[in-house]
């Protein structure tokens, strides 16, 4: 697995540089039938070595205590099961509430990770291809200002691997950037003629927020079924992940408050008033999560099934379709999933960052361990992927 990975890698560019409509029609995931891959039972807590245990906590621990404020959570999956979790610090400063393995955090951009795992089961079933143009299902696209006459169509592959030419944000992307979750569809739509290309599609590899935001409306129009219901009934409850919604969890003391550094002082005013919902950004960042919800998606990405959601042969193919991320080659990006390199091995998965909160979900492929990292501070010297790299270092030793 490693190896052909890392041949992966050698050849993005080349990827990159083939990103046409043809090129991207030339290689879509194909229907799979199911197969038998059971995911064990019970999910959490297989046994672990006291040792790496305490190696662990020294780890995650020593992490948080440089910048002891707020709260840490994280979590090791093996086996397909949550192996190891701990919190560390005060989930809500007002309240004094201790964080805990149920405490739920914003996950930002590790939403995209559900959106794209919705096109990649629309493609599976034979109901979009991704080499479908989006305008075909969005043709509201045309409003988007600044591309080029004649200029060959995005498509749907270009919107989950960041290669639609899109700017990251519409213009003036704080006024539909906030809203209820229910009318995330109007914020979009009012954005779109505010929003400009600033590539032509399939030039090159350009992170976009607003690009998962279009994929959304594309396929919750392809499957007839609003985003939000689509991926509670066929990606959180088939996985078991019962408390990650897209609203703030009730009751509320389950939440860990975000909070911004201002003058070196923890604020929650900003990402308070984001609770409210975050507009058109929904599917790119408004979902909430906790650190066993995670674990379970982070196994069944790790291919321990359960196949109803997407066949574990669907899942490996997906992780060649790569584009560079960038001029090094050292990383790059699938359909939802970002690439790191870590000392000689490779994780996938993905950041998340917005104000009051970071994390990250990732695996490593060929040692099949994954790690869940999740903060409720978004300023600082904190660094989860730093953080995530030492954990799966020790879990895979």
């Amino acid at each position: 697995m490693r190896s052909a990975f890392i041949t992966g890698l050698a050849v993005v560019a080349a990827l990159a540089a083939a990103l046409t409509p043809a090129g991207v029609g030339a290689a879509p995931v194909r229907a799979v039938a199911a197969t038998t891959v059971p995911s064990p039972d019970p999910f959490r807590y297989p046994p672990i070595a006291s040792a790496l245990a305490g190696r662990l906590d020294g780890l995650a621990g020593g992490a948080f205590a440089k910048e002891p404020v707020g709260s840490l959570t994280v979590g090791v999956v093996r086996d397909g099961r949550l192996a190891w979790t701990a919190s560390y610090g005060t989930a809500d400063l007002g309240t004094g509430a201790r964080a805990g393995e149920t405490t739920v955090y914003r996950v930002a951009s590790v939403t995209k990770q559900f959106t794209a795992l919705m096109l990649l089961q629309l493609v599976n079933e034979g109901v979009v291809h991704l080499s479908d143009p989006v305008s075909r299902f969005v043709p509201e696209i045309r409003q988007i200002r600044g591309g080029r006459a004649g200029a060959a169509p995005v498509t749907l592959f270009q919107l989950a691997t960041h290669t639609s030419g899109l700017a990251v944000e519409s213009d003036d992307a704080t006024t539909y950037a906030k809203g209820p979750v229910a009318g995330w569809e109007t914020a979009l739509l009012t954005a779109l003629p505010r929003t400009r290309y600033a590539a032509e599609p399939g030039i090159r590899y350009a992170y976009s927020n607003i690009d998962y935001a279009i994929l959304a409306l594309a396929l919750s129009r392809a499957a007839k079924t609003p985003y939000v219901k689509y991926l509670h009934n066929r990606i959180f409850m088939p996985l078991g992940m019962t408390h990650t919604t897209f609203n703030p969890p009730v009751p509320p003391g389950q939440l860990a408050r975000g909070y911004v550094i201002q003058a070196g002082l923890p604020h929650g005013e900003t990402p308070q008033r984001e609770l409210a919902g975050r507009g058109y950004k929904a599917p790119s960042g408004g979902a909430f999560s906790t650190v066993d919800d995670l674990a379970r998606f982070v196994a069944f990405q790790m291919g321990y099934g359960p196949d109803k959601v997407l066949p574990r042969s669907v899942l490996l193919a997906n992780r060649e379709l790569l584009v560079a991320g960038n001029a090094r080659l050292d990383g790059g990006y699938g359909v939802g999933f970002q690439v790191f390199q870590a000392n000689g091995y490779v994780l996938l998965g993905h950041l998340g960052g917005i104000a009051g909160y970071r994390s990250l979900t990732a695996f490593d492929p060929e040692a099949r361990v994954g790690v869940i990292v999740l903060r409720n501070i978004s300023e600082g010297e904190f660094d989860p992927l730093a953080l995530g790299k030492s954990l799966v270092r020790a879990a895979r030793d």
